[in-house]
């Protein structure tokens, strides 16, 4: 999950290569949600070794309830911190 701010706008989304993708947000280069609604930092992501599991697991979530999203979030990030750096370690 990628947030604009502690507490903004989140988008939700699947990716096969996480550091590539986060990246293209973070950096404008995607047209469209994200971008427009400054959705920079990764808070949230979950490692799923089949996409279908991935897609099936972006579905339910798409129909959370925002605050069931931020308790997710602050469940193991408590601060928003982004999570990017952490990727390339």
């Amino acid at each position: 999950m990628m947030a604009s701010k502690r507490n903004g706008t989140l988008y939700l989304g699947v990716t096969s290569n996480l550091p590539y993708r986060a990246w293209q947000h973070r950096t404008g280069q995607i047209e469209g949600f994200t971008k427009k609604y400054r959705c920079h930092m990764l808070v949230w992501y979950e490692h799923f070794d089949d996409i279908q599991d991935a897609r099936a697991c972006e579905y339910r979530m798409k129909t959370w309830k925002r605050d069931w999203k931020i308790a997710l979030i602050e469940k193991d990030n408590p601060v928003w911190r982004d999570l990017y750096p952490d990727l390339n370690r």
